[in-house]
């Protein structure tokens, strides 16, 4: 169901020739802590500028302020393992906290006593309806995948009342829009293909709903397969922002961060970083894996197949054009089809027409390098087999690996603390991961296991990084030169990544020294 102006009362659909823009859309998504602190700029300086010149569609994140630990989501994700306490009343106080904390703001920012008082109530009743949700949950002593994902996206639905609220009382016709009964299909026991058309098209018609208001939209979208959470990860507001995008047909995404878009380096560290204009969507997709939180790559795919541009842009400094995703030849798009072999001349590298230095550079911290020796020479096949076959039984994910015949290096990342006391001093160290421990024990019949903690991996991400010839050399040696030691290297799967494993104490420096000798001063 949708809301408007009372939050509660339908705008019925109007044509869209007869509304301003047209059907030109833009489709704007706003992360928590932008909502969280720059509401009424957005309201002001984004969406109602972009309302000149475009039909615009916004869909926000759950409300942060300064930290994510204390964002909705992580407050209300502390609520569900409340509710699975037994006797514990805790989350009633952690469901106030919230309920306090967006009717405080909004008494800060909105000054229409009407409009004031219609949010409140809606925030009243939807923190009235979680805690029935927590107390149902407690009484079944579970809270299951769907119940989860209910009380996950309230933090949208209060975000998304609250955005409503701030550009209605400064003059803009929003329209709240719920989508938690928005899959109005039949769905399989898995999400595929089908389901993502099918989901975008039921998006579209959500939209058209709103007429000429401002459609203001719930990155939750409902309940699905698997549940929400644990199918899609919380970003899950990011792939609605797109699969919107498509199904209205935008001219445009826009991911709105608090940085100005995608730069060679990260600028809080790297002082000298350029911000680039643009990147295809491949050198997107392996900076967000190497640490570079620019747009999940599942999230980009179904954009760019629509033919739809991402732009990344800064919502403290909205003039700016930021940085936009677009393939700029037509491999990039899937219109050529990859051939089995690939020319690796000298001539082919030395001619090719491509960029003279690497589009970024990135770091990703937190890495572990865990290492194989084999206690006998095997057969290398059965030997790799083993290994990924349990690596695949723990869900362990490597990010890079290099190997022998009897000899397997994989340096591993994980969003929790695969072990403790691994700082550079520390001389107990304690597998706290009970998968990596898993692993261990399994591996350790294949032969000695080491762990090396306290690790990054550095990547150098460009298109075409192989036709740049001796740029690999270079790179290591800069790092070399520098005194920075290489634990690892991985070359060759990716045309656009090379990426070494160093420690991670030397992360900074290393992003600099890369930075200055490739990027500044490489002509």
């Amino acid at each position: 169901m949708a809301y408007t102006n009372g939050f509660e009362q339908s705008i019925p659909h109007q044509q869209e020739k007869n509304l301003p823009g047209g059907g030109n859309w833009v489709v704007q998504k706003f992360g928590g802590t932008s909502v969280g602190k720059f509401a009424v700029d957005i309201a002001q300086d984004i969406v109602i500028a972009s309302l000149k010149e475009h039909r615009t569609a916004i869909v926000c994140s759950a409300r942060s302020t300064y930290t994510k630990s204390e964002g909705t989501t992580n407050r209300l994700l502390r609520a569900a393992r409340e509710a699975e306490r037994i006797g514990s009343r805790k989350y009633v106080d952690i469901v106030d906290v919230i309920r306090a904390d967006h009717i405080a703001v909004a008494k800060d920012t909105i000054s229409s006593a009407d409009i004031l008082e219609r949010y409140s109530d809606c925030v009243n009743a939807e923190c009235d309806n979680l805690v029935k949700i927590l107390e149902s949950a407690q009484h079944l002593t579970e809270v299951s995948k769907r119940t989860e994902d209910k009380i996950v996206a309230k933090g949208e639905k209060l975000s998304c009342l609250y955005m409503t609220a701030v550009l209605q009382d400064r003059g803009c016709n929003a329209q709240y829009v719920d989508l938690s009964n928005v899959i109005d299909f039949p769905v399989g026991e898995r999400i595929d293909d089908s389901f993502y058309r099918n989901l975008a098209a039921s998006l579209a018609k959500a939209v058209h709903a709103c007429g000429d208001a401002v459609p203001v939209i719930t990155g939750y979208f409902g309940d699905v397969p698997g549940g929400l959470l644990t199918q899609i990860g919380r970003g899950y507001t990011d792939l609605c922002a797109a699969l919107v995008a498509v199904g209205i047909g935008a001219s445009e995404l826009q991911i709105w961060k608090e940085v100005d878009g995608i730069f060679t380096a990260d600028p809080r560290k790297v002082p000298t970083a350029r911000l680039l204009p643009s990147v295809t969507p491949s050198e997107a997709a392996e900076l967000t894996f190497y640490g570079s939180e620019v747009i999940h790559p599942f999230t980009m795919d179904q954009v760019i197949k629509a033919s739809i541009p991402i732009r990344i842009k800064n919502v403290k400094n909205p003039r700016n054009q930021g940085t936009i995703i677009w393939p700029d030849h037509a491999d990039d798009l899937g219109e050529k089809k990859p051939s089995l072999f690939r020319n690796r001349s000298l001539v082919s590298l030395s001619t090719h027409e491509g960029p003279k230095r690497p589009t970024a550079v990135t770091i990703k911290r937190g890495i572990t390098v865990l290492n194989v020796h084999s206690k006998k020479r095997t057969r290398a096949h059965g030997f790799l087999m083993s290994i990924f076959s349990v690596l695949d039984k723990w869900h362990l994910s490597v990010d890079l690996i290099s190997s022998s015949e009897v000899h397997v290096s994989m340096a591993l990342h994980s969003e929790v603390a695969l072990l403790s006391g691994a700082g550079p001093d520390s001389e107990e160290i304690q597998i706290e991961s009970a998968a990596l421990k898993g692993a261990v024990d399994d591996l350790s019949v294949w032969g000695d296991i080491d762990l090396v903690p306290g690790l990054a991996v550095i990547s150098l991400v460009g298109r075409q990084l192989r036709s740049m010839v001796g740029i690999s050399g270079r790179f290591f040696s800069v790092l070399g030169e520098n005194g920075i030691n290489i634990e690892m290297i991985s070359q060759g799967a990716s045309e656009i990544n090379i990426s070494c494993v160093i420690e991670e104490a030397e992360a900074n420096r290393a992003l600099n020294v890369v930075h200055t000798n490739l990027f500044t001063f490489l002509d």
